[in-house]
């Protein structure tokens, strides 16, 4: 989760290196910290908290020379202070390393270093990793990192450098992801593509057991054993201009606007109204596999497992083969039944999530077929899995996932529908009357957005209450999960969210005149019952938020005009309703947590990519 940059070249190796985590401060923000290498002279600067802690100590003309590395921390191993913070140093202090991840032996191997005469300042794991480096080093560094890597047992990613050996940057990868950019007379290393977008779209993302030798212009990538592996530059299709905030105030707010577009390069080329019919040319499923298909699994993490809820019922509905979701980090334990008639599905933004990894290639192990819905082009997931759907959302800064989500529902609808046409159990008239409701969605998203001043006021007024409760029915009811997700990440507010048929199955006892209860109460077949659900928590005090249909008026008469507050949406068709109804639950958690000072982009203890178990 941590973020990794590294640069050798011509400009201000200290510039570069803050850019680079400007860009990345996204997967960490405990602690920060630079090393450079200036005429053979390591200097290196760490600072406890966020970035802009260590920008205001850095001055270019002192800490600057031809390469170095910096580091953005979510803390693992030890707390977060400026002792703990990367870069770590040797016992020489010449050679630095960088750590994405956790060396599970860093004890054992700590006690051996010890009586081998080495001292460590820090609780670290990675500073296990200069350690070891500094043993195996004889003046080539790649060589001994190769040796060290053969110690180091765990999920990790590290790139080292040394003093005495000029221009030359070494990473390593086994598990967390590592991609390099290969520039004019330049070279960088990083966690993630935004690092050097700026500079460079050639970029070489690494496989497990990968060591890259990173010089001027050049890259070399070889395996344990020094052998040289092809591993082809990619050209990355994000513009720059994406990773900024473009006059917003935060990430996440100008990621919200942007779910219209997102929705609509996710569906581009994807089907055909002439026909009626989808084409995900990129999932090539042999019919024989696709006749003998007997169930899906979904496997996925935090919001990517929102979407495959709602993705369940679109595959079951339209497909009729039954699915089962379960959360990645769960998958692997519960000894889950697979076999070759079965489809893995795994949903990762990143496509670098250590449990939806670790679920997709126990499946492959067990022989079922697997699919990844993922946002990044090169991405682990996308080599693990024998089929990709990527969602074309574009890069997502901010922590909490916005446009990601309701590109993979607009993902696994398009597969559902597709499914659904290659049984036989669609038309192309009745997927025809589908896609043209899925191909308006992305108009109605932006009608809907245009509520955003009133979420402000609803703001105003339930910012300071400690428990919040979020109702929905059938696929709304995951919906209302994600609301509840995003008000808990970005305001620290308690909040749950329940299929609104269980609310009188015990969180009832929760309510009373103090608790506000989200309610997706829409124009659609189980408008009464969720209205049902809304009258039994009015009798007990609730205070009730109703996201409701414009136009439809019937709730107006159980809602009391002081207490409660109505949030209306455009008409629209049922089956687009996750699409439209996640949006005012998005801002709704945005400004409540603008009005209790929370960062939004960054909020406390999180990561965008959680690349550990």
């Amino acid at each position: 989760m941590c973020g990794i940059i590294g640069y050798i070249g011509e400009r201000s190796t200290s510039e570069m290196l803050l850019q680079g985590l400007r860009s990345l401060e996204y997967r960490g923000y405990d602690s920060a910290g630079v090393a450079v290498v200036d005429n053979g002279e390591l200097k290196l600067l760490r600072c406890e908290g966020k970035l802009d802690n260590l920008v205001r100590q850095v001055d270019p003309t002192g800490l600057n020379g031809s390469y170095g590395l910096g580091h953005t921390r979510w803390a693992t191993h030890g707390r977060p202070n400026e002792e703990n913070a990367h870069p770590h140093r040797d016992c020489s202090g010449t050679i630095v390393v960088v750590h994405n991840g956790i060396i599970e032996n860093y004890l054992d191997l700590k006690a051996k270093l010890t009586k081998q005469g080495h001292k460590f300042v820090t609780e670290t794991d990675t500073e296990i990793i200069a350690h070891t480096i500094e043993k195996h080093f004889d003046g080539d560094l790649a060589l001994a990192v190769r040796r060290s890597f053969e110690e180091l047992e765990g999920v990790f990613a590290f790139v080292a450098l040394s003093a005495n050996e000029p221009d030359v940057l070494v990473g390593a990868r086994n598990g967390p992801p590592l991609v390099l950019g290969i520039g004019d007379d330049e070279s960088f290393i990083a966690s993630d593509v935004p690092a050097f977008l700026n500079h460079t779209r050639s970029a070489v993302y690494l496989d497990d057991g990968d060591i890259a030798i990173l010089r001027r212009g050049d890259v070399t990538v070889v395996d344990a054993n020094g052998a040289e592996q092809e591993r082809p530059p990619q050209r990355i299709t994000w513009d720059p201009v994406q990773v900024e905030k473009q006059g917003f105030k935060h990430f996440m707010l100008k990621e919200i606007f942007e779910q219209p577009r997102a929705v609509r390069d996710t569906l581009l080329g994807r089907y055909s109204l002439d026909t009626g019919l989808v084409h995900l040319n990129e999932v090539a499923l042999d019919d024989a596999f696709v006749e003998r298909l007997s169930r899906i699994s979904i496997a996925a993490c935090g919001t990517s497992w929102l979407a495959a809820q709602v993705g369940k019922f679109y595959i079951e509905e339209l497909a009729r083969i039954p699915v089962d979701v379960d959360v990645a980090s769960e998958f692997r334990y519960r000894n889950p039944i697979l076999d070759e008639n079965q489809l893995v599905i795994g949903i990762t933004q990143s496509g670098e999530t250590a449990d939806t990894l670790a679920a997709l290639k126990a499946s492959k192990e067990a022989g079922a077929t697997t699919l990844a819905i993922c946002n990044v082009m090169g991405s682990m997931a996308t080599r693990v899995c024998d089929q990709t759907l990527y969602t074309h959302a574009g890069p997502e800064i901010g922590v909490a996932a916005t446009k990601t989500f309701t590109s993979q529902v607009v993902c696994l609808y398009l597969f559902a529908l597709h499914l659904a046409q290659r049984l036989g159990r669609l038309s192309p008239d009745a997927a025809r009357a589908r896609l043209e409701d899925l191909a308006r969605a992305p108009h109605v998203m932006e009608s809907a957005l245009e509520m955003a001043p009133s979420i402000v006021d609803v703001a105003r007024e339930f910012y300071l209450v400690g428990n919040f409760l979020f109702l929905g029915r059938g696929h709304l009811y995951p919906i209302a999960l994600e609301g509840a997700l995003k008000l808990k990440e970005l305001s620290y507010i308690h909040a749950e969210g329940y299929p609104a048929g269980e609310m009188k199955h015990g969180p009832i006892a929760l309510i009373d005149d103090r608790m506000p209860l989200v309610a997706l109460a829409l124009d659609n077949p189980l408008f009464e019952k969720i209205a049902s659900n809304i009258q039994e928590a009015k009798a007990r005090g609730a205070r009730i938020i109703a996201i409701t249909t414009e136009g439809d008026d019937r709730l107006l008469p159980v809602l009391d005009g002081d207490r409660d507050s109505v949030i209306r949406l455009p008409r629209h068709p049922d089956a687009i309703s996750p699409l439209v109804s996640v949006l005012p639950l998005q801002l709704l958690a945005y400004h409540i947590a603008v009005r209790r000072g929370c960062d939004v982009d960054q909020p406390r203890n999180l990561a965008k990519s959680v690349t550990v178990e």
